[in-house]
């Protein structure tokens, strides 16, 4: 893989990640907020597939919806198991 594409996954996992703990409300820092947006990505491809569409345009800007919506997606099953294994201490 080439040193562009790791750094264009990076770029546009930060922004993904930054975004949807913006919505969420709060965020895992700038290292958690690009794995949250790099693990959206593939969790919103999964889901919009799933769903039978794709983004709604295309290019960078329709990458980055994508790893949006996985993104919020996935804070939002990480705060369930968070707070789910809060309340059992």
């Amino acid at each position: 893989m080439a040193l562009e594409t790791i750094l264009l996954w990076a770029v546009i996992g930060l922004i993904a990640g930054w975004l949807a703990s913006a919505v969420v409300g709060g965020g895992y820092g700038l290292i958690g907020d690009i794995v949250v947006g790099v693990v959206g990505a593939f969790l919103g491809g999964f889901i919009l597939r799933a769903l039978g569409t794709g983004a709604p345009f295309g290019g960078i800007a329709g990458t980055i919806f994508v790893a949006f919506i996985g993104a919020v997606v996935l804070l939002l099953i990480l705060r369930l198991i968070h707070s789910s294994t809060v309340r059992r201490v």
